[in-house]
């Protein structure tokens, strides 16, 4: 799978600043470790199984910590609501882990890919060098202004027309920049979006997510559909994508 694992874990300082960021969304006070999942993955080598436990791999404020789980694959990892069911998929353009409360595979995911219509915890890696650059400047036209050279250059390579990069955010999202890097969303609930750039189907309730961009612009984005119920863990959720192992 090319060194994808070693590309993840180039990100993780940068990765680490970012989250300690978000974090603080979540208000001070005590943390506590939360429960560990391993994730099974499917992609261009076969499938893969999940990794061993690592231990207080994350920890979360206490008073949501019980709520809460960290959703490993070989390659990526994320918190999501405890008691979800989660898989993976990697491939030469990157890596994507899917967290659901019902249960996906690689017959709904990679064989025959269905929208998820329900609630979602979404993380997605995409390398900006290789299969994976069509999908960074798609994220960089509607989020990145900055890096607009990095989507010209794709759209000069001719690998798809110019149509597919189109500049700017979604009408109806709210986008936040929080530096030139780092940018969150909401796309409100039901229409069209970044959040529904993932494979979350729209439906009557928002997409919370935020894009990051590695030194490389390598691209990572997640995306949070939560019930009602469980708004309260969205902050942290968003702080917590990054590799699988420290």
């Amino acid at each position: 799978m090319l060194n994808l694992r070693a590309a993840i874990i180039a990100l993780s300082a940068f990765v680490t600043v970012a989250a300690a960021a978000n974090a603080s969304l979540a208000g001070p006070g005590p943390m506590a470790g939360v429960a560990f999942v391993s994730c099974s993955s499917d992609g261009q080598l076969g499938p893969q199984e999940g990794i061993r436990d690592i231990g207080p791999a994350h920890r979360a404020p206490k008073a949501i910590a019980s709520e809460l789980a960290y959703y490993a694959s070989s390659d990526l990892a994320v918190l999501a609501p405890k008691g979800w069911h989660c898989f993976g998929l990697y491939g030469s353009n990157g890596a994507t882990l899917i967290v659901t409360p019902e249960i996906h595979g690689s017959a709904d995911l990679l064989v025959a890919p269905k929208p998820l219509t329900g609630p979602a915890v979404e993380v997605s890696f995409s390398w900006s060098s290789t299969a994976g650059r069509s999908e960074v400047a798609k994220v960089i036209a509607r989020l990145f202004p900055s890096k607009r050279k990095y989507v010209d250059d794709v759209i000069a390579a001719g690998t798809e027309p110019k149509e597919s990069f189109p500049f700017g955010p979604y009408p109806g999202d709210t986008v936040t920049h929080r530096s030139s890097t780092d940018v969150m969303f909401v796309t409100p609930a039901g229409i069209d979006g970044m959040g529904t750039a993932s494979r979350l189907a729209k439906n009557g309730d928002p997409i919370s997510g935020e894009a990051r961009l590695s030194p490389e612009n390598d691209a990572t984005v997640i995306d949070v559909r939560l019930p009602k119920a469980m708004l309260q863990l969205i902050p942290v959720i968003l702080a917590s994508p990054g590799p699988s192992t420290p």
